[in-house]
Order: structure tokens, then sequence, then C-alpha cells
């Protein structure tokens, strides 16, 4: 079965979701702004005869025709580096300040973890975790070539990560971009398509599960947590939310993306869902021409302390 046809029932136009996964994916390049600035960006795009397209929702983000980003010498030195469009979307919504503990906990290979870095001005600290110290070798690498000195990288389990080798015991924010089914990625790797198996989103399902409660009890009280995954599957997705809510205390907080977007679904296949997961995004391929993907964030509960998180209010 194509899993994609599975996901029609969710969509506006179904024929138009089909038509867009089926197309290549743009190439995209995030500016690191520790670097140089947008405008500087595409000075030197324009001086070398790099073919480029400014995205229109976001002045740090650049189509580049060619389909080569790590082909010139602004991304070599550090100025930009390869990111799919929507994978700036969970940074966005952390929204990370300097001086702030961030915990990335499947940070490899470190797209998400350099732009926190770079929103955080490399002031503070980020820990970025991936359970795949394979991984965490590109993550190392693109750290350094775009010069961010605020990370440190652990090579943890997410589920049961220890802050003991910290010299803290908790965060202001955390982001969980979980390891996922990836349908939403059709349009630059098909096979996910191919290779799709419904018990595979049922076994990744718990890992995701594990992982976000453990960012929650990790988030100190009034931290931010964003959860993220580029699949449609509600099992990935408002599940894992529904599951959360019910077993840590915490709350998923409305908040305005740059994109289209869909609510998260409150029905699927004879399951029902919290009402508040419709205060989370779907970001569908037809919508925008990018990538499929779903981001929610969440608001942890108890008594806020003295950080600098967010204080924004539930929506209704």
């Amino acid at each position: 079965m194509n899993p994609l046809a599975r996901y029609e029932p969710l969509v506006d136009d179904a024929a138009a979701f089909r038509a867009a996964c089926d197309r290549p994916l743009p190439s995209v390049v995030r500016v690191n702004e520790m670097a140089a600035s947008p405008a500087r960006v595409r000075e030197a795009f324009d001086e070398e005869g790099v073919a480029y397209e400014a995205v229109e929702w976001h002045d740090g983000l650049f189509r580049l025709p060619d389909g080569n980003p790590g082909g010139n010498w602004p991304y070599v030195h550090g100025w930009t580096h390869g990111q799919e469009e929507v994978s700036v979307l969970p940074g966005l919504a952390l929204d990370p300040r300097p001086g702030e503990r961030v915990w990335d906990a499947c940070a490899a290979p470190g797209s998400k973890t350099t732009q926190i870095a770079d929103a955080m001005d490399d002031e503070g600290t980020v820990v970025a975790n991936d359970n795949n110290l394979g991984r965490l070798s590109a993550l190392r690498h693109n750290a350094e070539r775009l010069g961010i000195t605020n990370a440190i990288v652990t090579n943890q389990d997410a589920r049961n990560f220890s802050t003991k080798p910290l010299a803290f015991d908790e965060f202001d924010r955390a982001l969980v971009d979980a390891p996922c089914s990836c349908e939403g990625t059709c349009r630059k790797n098909p096979d996910v398509v191919d290779q799709w198996t419904l018990d595979h989103v049922h076994g990744v399902a718990g890992i995701q599960k594990g992982i976000l409660a453990r960012a929650v009890q990790a988030t100190r009280p009034g931290g931010t947590v964003v959860y993220s995954t580029c699949t449609f599957a509600p099992e990935e997705n408002e599940a894992v939310l529904d599951h959360v809510l019910e077993a840590e205390d915490c709350e998923i907080v409305a908040f305005d993306l740059p994109l289209d977007a869909a609510p998260g679904v409150t029905e699927w296949e004879g399951e029902t869902y919290d009402e508040s997961v419709t205060r989370a995004n779907r970001i569908y391929p037809h919508h925008n021409d990018t990538g499929g993907f779903f981001c929610a964030k969440l608001r942890v509960g108890g008594e806020a302390g003295d950080g600098t998180g967010d204080d924004e209010e539930v929506a209704a």
C-alpha cells in the first residue's frame, strides 16, 4: 500500500496533495547569521553566479535551483547550511534566547542544533544529544564549520537521558525532533514510500512517547518543549501528544507559523485525542511547496521559576 493514500482523508485536496508529493523538493540553504547577514549572502551568491530564490516567509532562507547547497564558498566558510525549508519551523517555535539552557534530544546531523545556537547568538548552552554515535560526527562537523561554540554533544538514549554529566539539572527549553516514519520527506527521499510499514509506525510511536515524556520531565516549570516530526501519521503525532498530556504535567499552547498549516486532528481510525491537539500544526506539501511536517509547542506545568521562558497564554 502506498502510505500517502492512507492520509488522503486528512487533507483538503487529495489530488493536489499526491501531485505535490510526486514533485522533487527544492534545495534550500539557511543563512548562519553568526557569520553573515542574508544581504551579504545574496551579494556573495551574485558575485559567484550562484542562482537562488529568496523564500518569501523567511529572510534567512534561499532556494537553490541547481540543487547543490554545498557547492559554493559561502557554504564552505560557514555562511550557509543546507536545511529543508520546513525543518526550520521547530526552531522558530522553540524561540530560544541567549543565555538559556536548551536540550536538542535527537540532534544529529545538527541542522536544528546549529539553528538554535544561531538564534541564541552562541550564548548559553545547547546540549545536542543523539543515540547514534555515527551520526554525531556529522553534527560535530556542522557545528565546527558554522562556528558554534555553545554546544555540548552527548550520546544517550533520550528516553532515559541523564543530566548527571552536566552542571545543571533542568532546561529552559527542549526540542524533540523525533525519529519517525518520514513520509513527509518523500519529495527528497522517494524510497521512504516503498519502505513504509504500519508495524514501523506503531513501533516508533512508542519511542516518540518516551522521548517527549523525558523532555517534559527535564524542562523547568514554565519552560517550553517543541515536538516535531516529518510524518503525516496521527499515531506518531497527535497520539504521542495525547499520551504525554495524560502522563505528564504539560499543556499544548497555540502558536503562529509563517506558513499555511492545518490543525492537528482529534480522531483517527477509531481513536480520539485531546481537543488541544488542534493547537498543533500540520504542514502539507501542496500548501507551501515544501516537505510534510508536524509541529507542536508545549508549556511545562508547575510553578514557573526565574528563567526566561515564555509566558504565553494558552488559546481557548
